[in-house]
């Protein structure tokens, strides 16, 4: 199953860790990065055209500020990631440079990737880079974006952007060697394959305790909801293997893998689901649910029962159930204002096209 699936990947998106890349010194690990070029430019040589998503400018930053911990003030984490930028990608250019390969770095904001122009337009700029074989270099715009610096993680951004090319293949690659079933125990065991993301999966999931990283293996699982969701097969592996990228493609059975959906969600699809911060809730009873999800009908206002959050027509809401459970998210048609006065008869909340089931 592993080889049949993972054999026909020509796009390929890989996200490393600040673990993976930092030494013990918070400084950027020369000998490691050597091996991850090397095994990225071996995929790129083998005619795969390859994404890399990178952590460590915070951790780079550090190190030249003479922090030993991750700062909790924003303009000390924002420093160090200004720092640490710039250091992480000459490293990158010089060492890729070695297998005559030529980078381009790419920073981004969730903003970036929200509003739906400059969404097109960061697709547009990686499938022209792809195609003119550079291998884009893509991190948060950390030194300049409070909000995702405090909430974000790369993790989520490589899902991000194999949902936004889309990529054939995410690979996570980070200190760990997939997620962990009984870990710490004696009967710990990674698990080969995961065909649905069950709350008994995120169970095994943790923080991380790393003084440099953000998120864990919680964020990756997050991650990989957006990926599979959006039919991109997903592995989270060790990045400390020289081999790793080789072996995944091979199909052998190395770290975690996240089966997807039979079907890649539409490219406008997925930027409903994926790529906005919700401004606000329909709350709607079993029958519209059923309506929604089962019948593809559109959102009428006698399905809905409650109305929450300040938003415009336009702007991206949650669609939850009578248990509050969100089950979809989609473009409203009217204000919350609007719908909330229950005023309005004979139109379409949300329209079916505008709808995503997640």
């Amino acid at each position: 199953m592993r080889s049949e699936l993972l054999s026909r990947v020509s796009r390929l998106v890989v996200k490393v860790g600040t673990g993976v890349l930092t030494d013990s010194r918070k400084q950027p690990d020369l000998a490691q990065m050597e091996q991850l070029v090397a095994q990225l430019a071996a995929q790129r040589a083998a005619g795969r055209q390859v994404v890399l998503v990178t952590s460590g400018a915070v951790g780079a930053g550090m190190g030249a500020l003479g922090f030993n911990n991750r700062p909790a003030d924003i303009a000390e984490k924002q420093a160090c990631a200004a720092v640490g930028q710039s250091k992480l990608m000459a490293t990158y250019d010089r060492l890729f440079a070695n297998h005559n390969l030529v980078v381009a770095q790419v920073l981004l904001t969730h903003a970036d990737l929200e509003d739906h122009d400059r969404h097109l337009n960061a697709r547009n700029t990686l499938v022209t880079l792809l195609n003119h074989n550079v291998v884009p270099i893509i991190n948060e715009n950390d030194a300049v974006s409070a909000t995702e610096i405090k909430f974000g993680d790369n993790d989520k951004l490589s899902a991000l952007t194999a949902s936004l090319l889309p990529a054939d293949l995410l690979v996570i690659l980070t200190t760990a060697d997939g997620v962990v079933e009984n870990f710490g125990k004696a009967n710990a065991r990674v698990v080969s394959a995961i065909e649905e993301i069950t709350p008994a999966i995120e169970k095994m999931a943790g923080g991380t305790t790393s003084v440099t990283a953000v998120g864990g293996m919680t964020s990756k699982i997050e991650a990989a909801k957006i990926t599979v969701r959006s039919g991109i097969p997903t592995v989270i592996a060790s990045g400390r293997e020289h081999n790793t990228l080789a072996r995944v493609i091979a199909g052998d059975d190395i770290g975690t893998l996240f089966l997807p959906k039979a079907r890649k969600m539409q490219g406008r699809k997925r930027w409903i689901a994926f790529f906005h911060h919700p401004k606000g809730t329909l709350h709607v009873d079993a029958g519209a649910k059923t309506a929604l999800r089962e019948r593809g009908k559109s959102l009428l206002p006698p399905g809905v029962t409650r109305c929450e959050g300040e938003f415009a027509a336009g702007d991206v809401v949650r669609v939850c159930d009578p248990d509050g459970l969100e089950f979809a998210r989609g473009i409203a048609k009217f204000s919350g204002e609007d719908i909330a006065e229950g005023q309005l008869k004979r139109v379409e909340l949300v329209h079916r096209d505008d709808l995503v089931i997640l």
